[in-house]
């Protein structure tokens, strides 16, 4: 195959790819995904009773067990219903920037009914930059809603490790309410 003809099938492949990705554009609906209607309306579990002193305590207790078996230093919140700080707990080492970032997940996923990691999807995933107009919002993962009886009780955040640290050391937490 001479180097002319190879680059004519290289052109004709390329135009056909071309052509197929038109085509498929012109299938796809028009205008901004962000006005689908849904049929229901998303994260809609109510809100209950505050979360006791003692079941927060829990939470973080196992926040904790989960993250030193990890050997991860961690900054745990555990807020109410109403987004209010019930239960603190900062491990040994943990970073102090960290501290009012797991008091802001646990209030952003209480107030918004909805784990803090769908923040971070809406941003990072489907580019919905909106999300960061909205007040009380963070884009990161470890903030999870706390449920009991289907009704929202509180929320736990963690923070001071990777988004992906800081999530596992919540889900830990929160297994103690979600059941």
């Amino acid at each position: 195959m001479t180097k002319h003809t190879l680059i004519g099938v290289v052109g004709i492949a390329l135009l056909g790819s071309l052509g197929a990705s038109l085509a498929q554009q012109a299938e796809a609906p028009k205008g901004n995904r962000l006005d689908v209607i849904p049929d229901k309306m998303p994260f809609n579990t109510p809100y209950g009773p505050p979360i006791s002193l003692a079941r927060a305590q829990a939470a973080i207790g196992a926040a904790f067990a989960e993250a030193a078996k990890r050997g991860w230093e961690l900054n745990v919140a555990v807020v109410d219903s109403g987004g209010n700080l019930v239960a603190f707990g900062r491990m040994d080492g943990a970073q102090l920037a960290s501290i009012p970032i797991s008091e802001h997940k646990a209030r952003a996923a209480a107030t918004f009914r909805r784990p803090t990691k769908v923040f971070e999807d809406a941003i990072q995933t489907s580019d919905y930059k909106y999300v960061l107009s909205l007040d009380g919002i963070i884009a990161s993962r470890g903030g999870i809603p706390l449920i009991e009886d289907g009704k929202l009780i509180g929320a736990i955040g963690c923070s001071g490790a990777t988004g992906s640290q800081d999530e596992a050391v919540c889900a830990a937490g929160a297994a103690t309410i979600n059941k």
